[in-house]
């Protein structure tokens, strides 16, 4: 059976402590070549730029290519923030220099390189052994005349991850399943719990959730469109699920349920460490992050329920260099790393769930368990929520640049008293100018 238990955590803390790297220009063994790669004392060198805990490097996978293939050398920088990493991008897809061989794509950022950077990266259609994947998720990373610009990592369905002993000292249920059926269907039922909780925690100050951007993230990306229509049109400020998820995550922070923090932010990861909330929407990439940063001290006392619903916030591609001069074998790895086998071992390492579906399919996917969390089934729990995502999933040139505008919306509720309605004013007046 699977299980987390072997998570690599000096491996995860030297990666996010590796967040520095991002803003340097690595060239290993090719010059002033476009990408760094290249040709080097008989062997290929392949360079890669990632960032956050995309599992590649922490569970050993890079090794073991290099073991099977002793002509390859693979140099990769990560970046522990994804905002700072995506910005060098840029600049540098701009420049057409200091790009890597391979770099990696969050889902946010996905829309806007199908639609402006479709010339910088190589083609991925119709490659063998590439047909493994969930359907909405190649999509995604398609242009509209059939270009395929990377190969899907992981994908992030949504549960709750929540701590036992504190539900405990409110009188809440504590076993997994009785707590997912107290908000089950409808998230309105999970900021009421936050209610009662708030009212008969017994204990020192905890707050009931740790972010109300965490709550309308996973709303939103419960529906099919978020911010864009399928024309590419911008429709967050009229569209009912998006104002639907603002007043419940506001509720939330008006009622002082939340630590009035934002997720992978200052203040968040010695919340996790010190305690200091209950509650945390989780998709399954996080669990690694939760599981570093809470510490020893906390193991066991976290655990895993399903989602009110079902949703996708998270995920990401693998995206190769069009002038790269080793593209081919950048494909050739990319395939590699991406396929079925690979994104098993790293769902079982750090609980990173698969886009492809043959791997979301296996004994050692559906049985996988973790340690840290009581031994919750997350096997079990993701996968049937990564069935409950919608098919089509509208993704937009500049979804991530709306989803940080608004989460630093929710912050002004949160942290600065502002009322809803001016929060909304400020938050819409960002994001028009951003995409403007």
């Amino acid at each position: 059976m699977g299980t987390l238990g072997s998570l690599r955590t000096k491996a995860v803390a030297a990666a996010a402590a590796a967040g520095a790297l991002a803003l340097v220009v690595g060239c290993s063994g090719g010059g002033d070549s476009v990408t760094g790669g290249g040709k080097k004392d008989g062997k290929t060198v392949i360079t890669m730029g990632l960032y956050g805990v995309m599992g590649i490097k922490e569970t050993g996978l890079l090794e073991q290519y290099e073991k099977e293939n002793p002509d390859v050398d693979i140099k990769a920088e990560i970046a522990g923030d994804e905002q700072t990493y995506y910005t060098a991008l840029q600049t540098r897809l701009a420049a057409g220099n200091g790009l890597k061989d391979i770099q990696g794509i969050e889902i946010g950022r996905a829309k806007e390189i199908t639609e402006t950077q479709s010339d910088k990266f190589a083609d991925f259609a119709g490659m063998a052994g590439t047909d493994h994947f969930l359907p909405w998720k190649e999509s995604q990373i398609s242009t509209a005349d059939g270009k395929v610009l990377g190969l899907g990592t992981d994908i992030g369905p949504m549960a709750v991850c929540y701590r036992k002993d504190y539900f405990e000292k409110a009188g809440l249920p504590t076993d997994r399943e009785e707590v997912a059926k107290l908000w089950e269907g409808d998230w309105s039922k999970y900021v009421e719990v936050g209610r009662t909780f708030k009212k008969d925690f017994k204990g020192k100050d905890v707050a009931y959730m740790d972010a109300a951007s965490g709550l309308f993230n996973a709303m939103v990306y419960g529906y099919p469109e978020q911010y864009y229509d399928a024309d590419g049109e911008l429709i967050y400020d009229k569209n009912p699920a998006v104002k639907e998820a603002w007043n419940l995550a506001a509720d939330a922070a008006e009622a002082g349920l939340t630590a009035k923090l934002r997720q992978f932010q200052p203040g968040w990861d010695p919340g996790l460490a010190n305690g200091t909330f209950a509650t945390a929407v989780c998709p399954a990439w996080m669990l690694s992050h939760i599981s570093e940063k809470a510490g020893e001290a906390n193991k066991g006392k976290w655990d895993v329920a399903r989602a009110p619903k079902g949703a996708n916030w998270g995920g990401s591609f693998l995206g190769v260099i069009e002038k790269s001069p080793v593209k081919e074998e950048a494909k050739k790895l990319v395939a590699w790393l991406t396929a079925p086998e690979q994104q098993a071992h790293i769902f079982k390492e750090i609980g990173n769930i698969p886009s492809s579906q043959k791997a979301l399919e296996t004994d050692e996917v559906r049985s996988a368990t973790s340690e840290y969390f009581n031994d919750a089934p997350i096997g079990r729990i993701f996968g049937a929520a990564a069935q409950e995502i919608p098919d089509k999933q509208v993704l937009g040139r500049k979804d991530g640049t709306i989803k940080d505008t608004f989460s630093q919306g929710l912050t002004l509720i949160e942290q600065q008293g502002s009322s809803r309605d001016d929060a909304w004013k400020t938050t819409a007046e960002r994001i028009d100018k951003a995409v403007g």
